[in-house]
């Protein structure tokens, strides 16, 4: 494992975010893509002692490609700046929830956990699951072991302004209610991505979000 290498050609990337760049330094993107793979190998591993639906995946099923996606463009530079894996049951094109590692030099690397914008079949049943059980929810975003890895709980940034049809605006959990991802993350400087135990921190995080997980996997499943 060479996080180091990862992060030093990340931040050529981000200095030169262009295709003659990219064609010129393609051995040394290769060697980064190789050490970022020894690292989701892993966690792979680590993650399927705790999620045994992961073990068969392999790094190429949740490693994400560095090429933007045209839907998603914001800029015009055709790469990403960091190199991601979306860990969950199916790899990391699934509709499930499950387990994110991204490495992006700069203090921007994080470490998530759970369902970003689920589909809306699928949010419609965690809201269902939310009205119905507050209680289990409640005690699964302020479980002390989550909030130790993630201080920030449960992510609000993307919420409807008022209620979701069908729920009252009164509603106590209405401020959970509106949310359109349920979702934790938390954002690591370089010097722990370089530190030796980055991994079993990074697996700690996500055992410690694996209830929170599994809620939302068994709410979003079909009856």
């Amino acid at each position: 494992m060479n996080n180091a290498l990862v992060l030093e050609f990340l931040r050529q990337l981000r200095a030169n975010n262009h295709k003659a760049w990219m064609d010129e330094h393609r051995a040394d993107y290769q060697r980064a893509r190789v050490a970022y793979t020894q690292l989701v190998a892993e966690l792979l591993r680590g993650a399927a002692a705790f999620e045994p639906d992961l073990a068969p995946l392999t790094p190429s099923d949740v490693m994400y490609r560095i090429n933007k996606n045209d839907r998603f463009q914001q800029s015009d530079e055709p790469y990403k700046r960091h190199m991601g894996a979306g860990i969950k049951r199916g790899g990391r094109h699934s509709p499930w929830a499950g387990y994110f590692i991204a490495l992006e030099p700069g203090g921007e690397t994080y470490i998530g956990a759970g369902r970003w914008m689920p589909e809306p079949a699928q949010l419609a049943r965690v809201r269902q699951e939310i009205h119905y059980n507050p209680t289990e929810f409640h005690a699964l975003r302020q479980a002390p072991e989550l909030l130790h890895n993630f201080p920030k709980g449960l992510d609000q940034s993307q919420a409807l302004k008022t209620a979701p049809k069908g729920y009252d605006r009164e509603d106590p959990d209405i401020e959970w209610l509106r949310l359109k991802s349920f979702f934790v993350w938390q954002a690591v400087p370089d010097a722990d991505v370089l530190r030796p135990d980055f991994p079993a921190r990074v697996l700690a995080a996500w055992q410690a979000a694996q209830p929170f997980v599994r809620f939302l996997n068994e709410a979003m499943m079909e009856e």
